[in-house]
């Protein structure tokens, strides 16, 4: 069994690193929210879904500025073998603030910030810089 997120936050370090502009990665509804959700913060430039049926893919273009990619490094946090839970008071900021992490909470994916600032605890899925 892998870790299909973990896989697909790998790929857009790699395809950052070798400064292509998209990529393609397979679809499933999870990983379409995180995109979305990394669009919102400012980390990829767009998602969309491609394919019908069997065959669904998500075509992401990755977002650079000045010439560097925007995701410059990942850390899986969360894994399918040791699921890791904060709670509000135990989100600390990444990177002294230059990185977020993306949590699953009760109201959906939230940035450590976000869920600090609403006192809501969940998985800390990955964080980003």
């Amino acid at each position: 069994m892998t870790d299909s997120i973990a896989d697909m936050i790998i790929r857009f370090k790699n395809a950052g690193a070798s400064g292509k502009e998209s990529l393609s990665v397979p679809y499933s509804k999870f990983k379409h929210e995180i995109c979305n959700f990394l669009e919102k913060e400012g980390y990829i430039k767009s998602v969309s879904r491609r394919g019908k049926k069997i065959a669904k893919s998500l075509e992401v273009e990755l977002l650079y500025e000045n010439d560097k990619p925007k995701i410059r490094e990942v850390k899986r946090v969360s894994k399918l073998s040791r699921r890791v839970y904060k709670k509000a008071k135990d989100i600390r900021p990444v990177k002294n603030g230059y990185g977020i992490l993306v949590m699953s909470t009760a109201r959906g994916l939230l940035s450590g910030k976000d869920a600090r600032r609403a006192s809501l605890g969940g998985e800390a899925l990955f964080e980003i810089w």
